[in-house]
């Protein structure tokens, strides 16, 4: 128990408030719990918590904003709960200087890990967010494996440390890289960005380091490079597994010594920049394999990000169509909804180009449907013209996942009779029936042999499954 110590919880569910109350009662000497910001305010008046636990979203407000100048210390830790799992709380969370952000539903080992971490040291100093840059980050998505993203980049507000982001193509690094700028200490400064494996190795210090007029055939006049080009602000080096061993070499000595020199030139100049590298290959078996200095790797994975693929996050799918719609309709494409099934089938797709062939996938279906209303169809045609069929989930597989779903949600009814296996054997038979029918017109000897089964038998149980099979 940290003796002397008391707990203020903020919380206005009372059965949350009532397992957290259980929970830390012996890691404190006193705990005190209030269900609003009124309440929260009138207990601060007449007391002084060692650590502050708060829920954003209360009756009378929001926690975060009405935290500061309501009488906590600056030095009192405070731990941020909320159901609003996004990055723009997390950063919220942090620039009011709280010790930890955890999104609901939180594990109670690692909110009493937090509390009692939090009760042996001081928070760290509050971080300022200029509130016009914490709107929006362009990252969507309130799934487990990108709640872990937005804590880490909440983090690294307070810091200037290098980053390495990690990630299959398509899955956001530049976003990513662009949000840890926005909220960073060199936000106010320029975010510069090169593609490492799109510029000729011969060239790549040059594009880096800038040159000198007349330092090689066609340096006309003097070139700034991109580590001058983002003087006060953030380098991204994007797909940096990509980079020539002897550019990793210049490149290493710049961030060893945070100075360089442009080619041709002999006046040490300053790397005044955080570095952050994304890559999609594996950098370990890069380094094992000799194409990657291992010392180079060590210097840019001080704080790894790893990104998701988006057959990880399929509960974000949604969200993250309804952003690319909404983005489309303020650049002048038609505002479009989906049919449910519709997005179930993006929800199944396994989506091999990652958000970045979801974010066109919905521009084409804009441009391309017929109706306001996208169909199954629709997303077919877009998916198969658009070269995706590549990473279509096969129909067998698709098929296994929905009877999946299915039986769960059978099993766990409470009027479940039991019957499942005839339950789901006249599902498929019906739908399996109909479709054929359509494709004979109606003929039931011609359905009957595609299907191979006996005539007989067929019209038994279109009869049983109330089929007619002039109109399927």
């Amino acid at each position: 128990m940290s003796k002397g110590k008391t707990i203020l919880l903020v919380e206005d569910d009372p059965a949350i408030a009532m397992i957290i109350r259980e929970t830390l009662v012996g890691e404190c000497a006193h705990f005190a719990s209030v269900a609003s910001i009124a309440e929260r305010n009138a207990w601060l008046a007449d007391n002084r918590p060692d650590l502050v636990i708060s829920d954003v979203v209360l009756p009378d407000g929001d926690g975060i904003d009405s935290l500061p100048g309501a009488g906590v210390d600056a030095n009192t830790p405070v731990i941020v709960l909320s159901a609003q799992n996004t990055l723009d709380t997390a950063v919220r969370a942090t620039g009011i200087g709280s010790y930890d952000y955890l999104p609901k539903p939180f594990d109670l080992d690692e909110l009493t890990a937090s509390v009692r971490a939090a009760l042996q040291r001081q928070a760290e100093s509050a971080i300022r967010i200029d509130p016009g840059q914490a709107d929006s980050h362009g990252l969507v998505g309130r799934a487990p494996a990108m709640q872990a993203v937005y804590r880490t980049i909440a983090r690294l507000a307070s810091n200037d440390l290098a980053v390495l982001i990690l990630g299959e193509s398509g899955t956001g690094k530049e976003v990513v890289a662009r949000a840890i700028h926005a909220t960073g200490l060199r936000r106010a400064g320029p975010f510069v960005a090169i593609n490492m494996a799109a510029i000729p190795r011969e060239l790549i210090e040059a594009e880096l380091f800038g040159h000198e007029r007349g330092a090689f055939t066609g340096a006309h006049s003097r070139n700034a490079g991109r580590f001058e080009q983002a003087a006060g602000g953030t380098l991204f080096l994007d797909e940096i597994g990509d980079m020539p061993l002897e550019a990793q070499t210049r490149l290493l000595r710049v961030l060893q010594s945070n100075e360089y020199s442009t080619v041709g030139g002999s006046q040490a100049l300053r790397a005044d920049v955080r570095v952050i590298a994304a890559t999609h290959r594996d950098m370990r078996t890069l380094v094992a394999d000799g194409r990657f200095r291992e010392d180079l790797f060590y210097r840019l994975n001080v704080i790894p990000v790893t990104l998701p693929p988006l057959r990880d996050r399929r509960s974000d799918i949604a969200a993250l169509v309804r952003h690319f719609v909404d983005a489309g309709r303020r650049s002048g494409l038609p505002d479009r909804q989906f049919a449910p099934a519709a997005m179930q089938w993006l929800e199944r797709y396994d989506w091999p180009g990652n958000v970045r062939e979801l974010g066109n996938v919905v521009q084409r279906l804009a441009v391309l449907s017929r109706d306001t209303v996208v169909t199954v169809r629709d997303v077919e045609t877009v998916l198969h013209e658009g070269g995706g069929d590549g990473g279509a989930v096969e129909p067998a597989t698709l098929i296994a996942r929905a009877i999946d779903d299915w039986a769960r949600e059978e099993m766990a009814c409470a009027a479940s009779d039991g019957a499942i296996h005839e339950k789901l054997e006249a599902i498929v038979e019906a739908a399996l029936f109909r479709r054929v029918l359509r494709d004979v017109r109606g003929n039931q000897l011609e359905a009957a042999r595609r299907l191979g089964i006996n005539r007989n038998t067929l019209r038994k149980r279109l009869g049983q499954l109330d089929i007619d099979p002039a109109h399927p």
